[in-house]
């Protein structure tokens, strides 16, 4: 295995783990331990950040001349990359809308 495949199973393994993360979150959430939640979105957001960085190590060793094939496991790993991101982003919207339902209820009582 050469450094860019390497490089590849890593920008997947974080973006699993970041997802990963993010699910758990909302499990949480879900039973209304919003603090546990926050802080599996962190842990998310970091996952996903070391995604990005392997992303953006790549990308930039591209614009330097260093040219590599695109191979299907690549894209495999570019949409692991943005599929998480955008699960991430909508599953903290989820958890803030039932942040705000668990906080309108309680007014309520």
């Amino acid at each position: 295995m050469d450094g860019i495949e390497l490089d590849i199973f890593k920008l997947i393994a974080s973006s699993g783990d970041s997802r990963g993360a993010a699910f758990e979150a909302l499990r949480l959430a879900r039973k209304q331990q919003f603090s546990a939640a926050k802080e599996k979105l962190t842990e998310a957001k970091e996952k996903g950040n070391a995604a990005h960085e392997i992303q953006t190590k790549l990308i930039t060793a591209e614009t330097q001349g260093e040219k590599n094939e695109v191979s299907l496991l690549m894209v495999h790993a570019q949409d692991h990359l943005m599929t998480t991101l955008l699960a991430r982003d909508l599953i903290e919207e989820m958890i803030g809308m039932l942040e705000e339902l668990r906080t309108k209820g309680d007014d309520e009582k």
